[in-house]
């Protein structure tokens, strides 16, 4: 659990403060509940998003722990790579840590690979807009979770690392907690929530402690390897 602290961390600040690209990629969905806003109060629309938005999640979970799966198959097979992976994941980390902090998209490059897999799963998300009901709304949450996304891929890729499937869920549902506050929000509450997260001083606060959050998960499996270092049970 200790290992996996930093994971859940560096995935719930990656989510909150990502959550401005969120919504610049996903406002439009969020939107839909929108829909006759004049008729309907917010507290009425309230359901509709936090259903939509737990179907997000629970795909996330579901990838995280897909990704996760095959980590741990890996190191089954290979025992000595656990030490390789969890420095993967503290580089990986980091390098969320300095988009967050600098905006740096070092990892775009992995978002276009699901492009050709969301052009198949597309369609679905169409048929279920409008949206009229609670189960609709989970429907597109469920496939709206597969939209192509550099930030929820960077993301994936740690949970990879956590070699359990229990974690990799974990991590990915840790990440998707972190963007629902400004997904939950509309109109000027959701302005308000992107402003503040694009803030420079706020970016590089946050990007930083991701920074660290990735420097202490390299340094748990360098420090067993060094002499005298914590004995494995």
């Amino acid at each position: 659990m200790t290992e996996l602290l930093p994971l859940l961390s560096a995935a719930l600040v990656a989510g909150l403060v990502g959550s401005a690209h969120c919504l610049g990629m996903c406002a439009g969905i969020s939107g839909l509940f929108a829909v006759k806003a004049e008729a309907a109060s917010m507290r009425a629309s309230v359901p509709t998003a936090f259903v939509y938005n737990a179907g997000r999640v629970i795909t996330y979970a579901v990838l995280g722990a897909i990704v996760a799966a095959f980590g741990s198959v890996i190191v089954k097979a290979s025992p000595n790579m656990a030490v390789g992976i969890r420095m993967l994941s503290g580089i990986i980390i980091i390098l969320v840590g300095l988009q967050v902090a600098f905006n740096l998209r070092a990892l775009r490059i992995i978002e276009r690979m699901g492009g050709k897999l969301w052009a198949r799963i597309a369609p679905a998300a169409q048929k279920l807009v409008p949206v009229t009901s609670l189960p609709r709304a989970l429907g597109l949450g469920l496939v709206w979770g597969w939209l192509p996304c550099g930030l929820v891929y960077s993301v994936l890729m740690i949970a990879a690392t956590s070699a359990s499937p229990v974690g990799g869920a974990a991590t990915m549902v840790a990440f998707g907690i972190g963007t629902m506050p400004a997904m939950m929000l509309t109109g000027l509450g959701a302005a308000r929530v992107s402003g503040a997260m694009q803030r420079r001083g706020t970016r590089l606060g946050l990007g930083i402690l991701v920074i660290v959050m990735g420097l202490l998960t390299i340094a748990m499996p360098l420090g067993k390897l060094m002499p005298g270092g914590m004995p494995h049970h």
